[in-house]
């Protein structure tokens, strides 16, 4: 009787638990009632030698408007990434500087901080593995990123109560966590206007909270050198005296040769807005623009500018990238 009893319990639990199909399908209906949603979280970056952590905080309004904060906790410094009926756009309060891009963002990549993403990761992956918690639910899927041979699969925890997002963790290809977002509050259907998702509403308000960059002194500018060279030496450093101090181009030769070109960032004296025809590209410690085979971003007071006829999207994100990672040569 015992052993009877046993095992209706055991088939009982067996019944209650949802499979992955079903999970999937739930999430599938869940992202068709929500019409907006309000999230904060950690993203902690494990990409250079020491870990970078930023605050995030995600407006979502359908059909397609975003507003996502970035502060980086350590080091006081903040972007905004914006998108309306106007365009998407990326906002440097400390530099009086906005971008405007021609993009299809967020829809061509994924974005460990947007939920909807998620979700896309999650059913587009027909092999996502499964697994179930007592509170959670796991699925580790591949990444949609432009640079997905560094980091080509993902851990997404979810709330079995509400599908709302605990945690990711973006691997590389040794499943180390490179990437994690911690969620600390998920608010669905949170009340939004249009005018909250306003470029020059929110530049201005961002600008309130983050002081105007104090330009680098010539000796506070250093020269870094990227880790990520593949097939390419570095040839040439030449340096060019300019009316804001210098300008160091950097030439690597072999059969992925590239250009990198830094110089110090000018605060703009009004806020100026630049149009591109690219993309937006997360290069972990801040946002890069990418467009024809070129990378720029800024970076503690230093614009960036990579170009490559030889270097992959991929393969200029990984040097960008590894340029941060860096110590002066």
């Amino acid at each position: 009787m015992l052993l009877a009893g046993l095992l209706v319990v055991v088939l009982l639990s067996a019944c209650g638990t949802k499979s992955q199909g079903d999970v999937t399908k739930e999430l599938n209906g869940k992202l068709g009632e929500i019409k907006s949603y309000q999230a904060h979280a950690k993203m902690t970056l494990q990409m250079g030698t020491e870990p970078q952590t930023y605050d995030i905080e995600v407006w979502h309004k359908d059909p397609s408007y975003y507003r996502v904060n970035l502060k980086n906790v350590q080091k006081d410094q903040s972007q905004m990434i914006l998108r309306n009926d106007e365009g998407v756009f990326v906002l440097t309060p400390a530099l009086n500087k906005s971008f405007r891009f021609q993009s299809e963002w967020p829809q061509n990549s994924s974005q460990a901080y947007l939920y909807e993403s998620l979700i896309k990761d999650i059913t587009e992956d027909k092999e996502a593995k499964f697994t179930v918690t007592k509170d959670h639910y796991v699925f580790e899927t591949k990444t949609r990123y432009q640079n997905n041979q560094m980091l080509p699969t993902q851990e997404i925890t979810l709330k079995k109560s509400d599908l709302s997002p605990v945690s990711v963790n973006v691997m590389d290809t040794d499943k180390n966590a490179l990437v994690k977002v911690l969620f600390s509050e998920v608010k669905f259907n949170a009340k939004f206007d249009k005018k909250d998702f306003d470029m020059q509403k929110n530049l201005t308000r961002v600008q309130l909270e983050v002081p105007v960059m104090a330009e680098l002194s010539d000796k506070e500018f250093s020269v870094k050198y990227p880790t990520e060279f593949p097939g390419a030496d570095l040839t040439d450093e030449k340096e060019i005296k300019t009316e804001n101090g210098k300008r160091v181009v950097l030439t690597y030769d072999g059969e992925k040769s590239f250009t990198l070109v830094q110089e110090k960032a000018v605060v703009m004296p009004v806020s100026s807005l630049t149009s591109i025809k690219g993309e937006p590209v997360d290069l972990g410690f801040t946002i890069g623009a990418l467009s024809n085979k070129t990378i720029s971003w800024t970076y503690h007071g230093v614009d960036y500018m990579l170009a490559s006829n030889d270097l992959t999207d991929e393969e200029l994100a990984a040097v960008a990238r590894s340029t941060q990672e860096s110590m002066v040569k």
